[in-house]
C-alpha cells in the first residue's frame, strides 16, 4: 500500500509530506482548494505524461515522491525481482519534471523508463476518475470490464497473438493468388527484365570502375601529351632537363665541399633527387609506351555505360542499385514459377490458424457468459442499494455479424438497463440518466475491484449525482472495500467522509504571492467541523455540528478497521 506521498514545487504545492495509513482516507476541502493537484501527482509519479506546466512558478523543476509497502502486493514484488529493482519490502518511485517539460523517472532510486514505470504502476494502484460513468457509455470499456472481471486477460492475449498469426498470413495468401492471377504477364515481363540486365554481367559489375576507365580512355590524347612533355622536362632535355640542372648543381657545389664540409650534406640529398627525377623519367616513359589509343573500345565502353544509364533510368535505380535489383526480379519469378506450391502452403495455414483461433474464441465467450452472468447479478444487487430499488443490469453477449476473425474475440457485449419493471432492458445512454448512470458506475467499479490484486485504489469524486440516504451506503461500500485493501476517496459527500478511517483536509493559502495548498490529517474534534461544514454549508449551527458528529461516531463505533 502507499505509504508516503511527498510533493516538491508541483502546481500550486510548494512541499507536501504526506503519510497515509490502511483502510480508507477521505479528501475533502472547499472547491478549488488543490484536491486533484493531489491525484495530478500521483498519476505523474506513476507515468503520466509530464508538462512543463506542472513546475510551480519560480522554481526549476517538480518531484513526487512515493513510498510503497510491498507486503501486500506479490505481482509488484515479483515484477522488481524480475527486472532486478528490488529492494526488500520496500518501493521508491520517484518522478521529476524539468522547466523544459523533460522529465526523468526512478524506482529504488535507479533510472527506469516510463514504459517501466507504468508496468510497475499498474501493479501498485489503480485510479478510477471522475468521469469513468460516461467512459461506461464506450462498447470497449464495455468490454474490458467484463473481461477483467470474469479474469480473461490470458486468453485474450493468446488470442490476439493467434489473430495477429492469422491476419499476416491471410494477407500473404491474398497477395499470391492476386499475383498468381495474372503470373503469365507477369513471368514473361520479369524474364524479359532479367535477361536486360543479364547482359551487363553483374556478376563481375564495377560501375565505378567503368566510369573510371572511360574517363581514362577519353582522355588519352591529353595523357600522352602532357606526360611526353614532362619525360622531355625531367630527363631528355640535354641543355635544360631537371636531371642536368641537378648534376650541375651537384658538380659546383661538390667543388667546394673541401672549403665547406658542411655542404656534403646537401650534395647527397641533391644526388638523391637526381636518382628519383631519373627514376621517375624512367616510369613515366613506361607508362606513355603502354598506353594505346583505340577508338573501338572507347565506343565500346560508351556503349555499355549508355545501357546502364537507360536501365537506371528505366528502374528508377541508381547504377550501383542494378545488381541488387536483378537479385529482386530473379526471387519474384522464382517465387511466381511456384506460387502454385506457396499458395496450397498459405491456404493450410491460414485454415490450421482459423481453426486454432475459433477455438479460443468459443472458449472466450462462454468465460464472458459465466462472468456475466456473476456480474450482472452484483450490479443488479448494488444498485438496488443505490436508489434504483427496481433497476436491472444486465450484460447482453451476442455473436458479431461475420466470423471472420478479430482482435478480442467475436462477442458484442452490451450493457443494458432497466430502470422500471414492466419495460425492456436498453442501451445504457439511452435509458440512463447522469445520477443513474453513475450509480451505475460506481457499482461497476466497486464490484470489479473487489476481485482485483491491486492493493491502493484512488476513487476522485465518483460518488457525483448522488446525495442523501444512497451517498451514506456508497460510503459504506468505499469503507467495506477497504478492508483488505487501501482506498481513497475524493468526496464532496459528508455521508462518504464520516465513513473514513483517515480525514485529509485539502486548504488553499491566498497569504503570498504564489498560491499554495496544503493538506493536513484532522483530528476528531476537526472531523466533526468539517463534516458540519459540508452538511450546514456557511452557517454552521449546533444541530448541524451535532448531527456531524451523530454520522461520525455512529460510523466509527458501527464498523471499525480490521487488522
Amino acid at each position: 500500500m502507499l505509504l508516503n506521498l511527498n510533493i516538491i514545487d508541483l502546481a500550486v504545492v510548494k512541499s507536501l509530506d504526506l503519510d497515509l495509513d490502511k483502510g480508507m482516507s477521505v479528501l475533502t476541502g472547499e472547491t478549488g482548494a488543490g484536491k486533484s493537484i493531489l491525484l495530478t501527482a500521483l498519476g505523474l509519479a506513476l507515468g503520466d505524461r509530464a508538462d512543463s506546466g506542472y513546475v510551480r512558478p519560480e522554481s526549476k523543476r517538480a518531484e513526487v515522491n512515493l513510498e510503497f509497502d510491498l507486503s501486500d502486493a506479490p505481482n509488484a514484488q515479483q515484477w522488481l525481482i524480475d527486472n532486478e529493482l528490488d529492494d526488500l519490502q520496500q518501493c521508491l518511485i520517484r518522478r521529476v519534471v524539468n522547466q523544459d517539460g523533460r522529465s526523468k523517472a526512478y524506482i529504488n532510486d535507479r533510472p527506469v523508463t516510463l514504459q517501466s514505470l507504468q508496468e510497475l504502476s499498474e501493479k501498485l494502484v489503480e485510479i478510477h476518475g471522475q468521469h469513468a460513468h460516461l467512459t461506461l457509455l464506450n462498447a470497449d470499456e464495455q468490454r474490458r470490464l467484463l473481461d477483467n472481471y470474469a479474469q480473461n486477460t490470458n486468453l485474450i492475449d493468446q488470442l490476439n497473438a493467434g489473430y495477429k498469426a492469422w491476419f499476416t498470413t491471410h494477407k500473404e495468401l491474398e497477395r499470391c493468388v492476386k499475383a498468381n492471377t495474372d503470373q503469365s504477364d507477369r513471368e514473361e515481363f520479369l524474364t524479359y527484365q532479367i535477361a536486360e540486365l543479364e547482359l551487363l554481367d553483374l556478376a563481375h559489375y564495377n560501375y565505378a570502375a567503368l566510369v573510371e576507365e572511360h574517363s581514362k580512355i577519353a582522355n588519352l590524347g591529353q595523357i600522352l601529351a602532357t606526360g611526353q612533355k614532362h619525360v622531355d622536362i625531367l630527363f631528355e632535355n640535354d641543355q635544360l632537363s631537371v636531371n642536368q640542372m641537378l648534376n650541375r648543381s651537384v658538380s659546383d657545389l661538390s667543388s667546394l665541399c673541401q672549403y665547406a664540409p658542411e655542404l656534403n650534406e646537401i650534395c647527397a640529398l641533391l644526388t638523391e633527387a637526381q636518382i628519383q627525377t631519373e627514376e621517375a623519367a624512367i616510369q613515366l616513359r613506361r607508362f606513355l609506351e603502354s598506353q594505346e589509343a583505340d577508338p573501338q573500345y572507347l565506343e565500346s565502353l560508351e556503349s555499355k555505360l549508355g545501357v546502364i544509364q537507360n536501365l537506371s533510368r528505366k528502374h528508377h535505380v541508381s547504377p550501383d542499385e542494378l545488381p541488387q535489383l536483378l537479385n529482386t526480379l530473379q526471387t519474384e519469378l522464382h517465387n511466381l514459377t511456384h506460387s502454385g506450391d506457396r499458395i496450397e502452403i498459405l491456404q493450410k495455414e491460414v485454415v490450421e490458424l482459423r481453426t486454432k483461433y475459433t477455438k479460443l474464441a468459443n472458449q472466450l465467450t462462454k468465460q464472458r457468459q459465466a462472468g456475466a452472468q456473476k456480474l450482472q447479478k452484483h450490479i443488479s444487487d448494488m444498485i438496488k442499494e443505490l436508489g434504483m430499488p427496481q433497476g436491472e443490469f444486465i450484460v447482453a453477449i451476442s455473436a458479431l455479424d461475420s466470423d471472420t476473425p478479430k482482435l478480442n474475440g467475436l462477442d458484442k457485449i452490451d450493457y443494458l438497463i432497466s430502470a422500471n419493471p414492466g419495460l425492456p432492458p436498453k442501451p445504457l445512454a439511452k435509458v440512463a440518466s447522469g445520477g443513474e448512470l453513475s450509480r451505475i458506475s460506481l457499482a461497476i467499479q466497486v464490484t470489479t475491484s473487489n476481485d482485483k490484486t491491486t492493493p491502493t485504489l484512488i476513487f476522485d469524486e465518483v460518488d457525483s449525482g448522488i446525495g442523501g440516504g444512497v451517498a451514506e451506503i456508497v460510503g459504506q461500500k468505499l469503507r467495506a472495500l477497504s478492508n483488505n485493501r487501501q482506498v481513497m476517496c475524493v468526496t464532496h459527500l459528508p455521508q462518504v467522509a464520516a465513513q473514513a478511517h483517515q480525514h485529509l483536509y485539502v486548504e488553499k493559502n491566498n497569504k503570498t504571492d504564489i498560491t499554495s495548498s496544503s493538506v493536513r490529517l484532522l483530528s476528531t474534534d476537526e472531523r466533526v467541523e468539517e463534516i458540519a461544514r459540508m452538511l450546514g454549508g456557511v452557517t454552521i449551527t449546533v444541530n448541524t455540528l451535532a448531527h456531524a458528529k451523530e454520522m461520525l461516531f455512529h460510523t466509527t463505533s458501527s464498523t471499525p478497521l480490521e487488522d
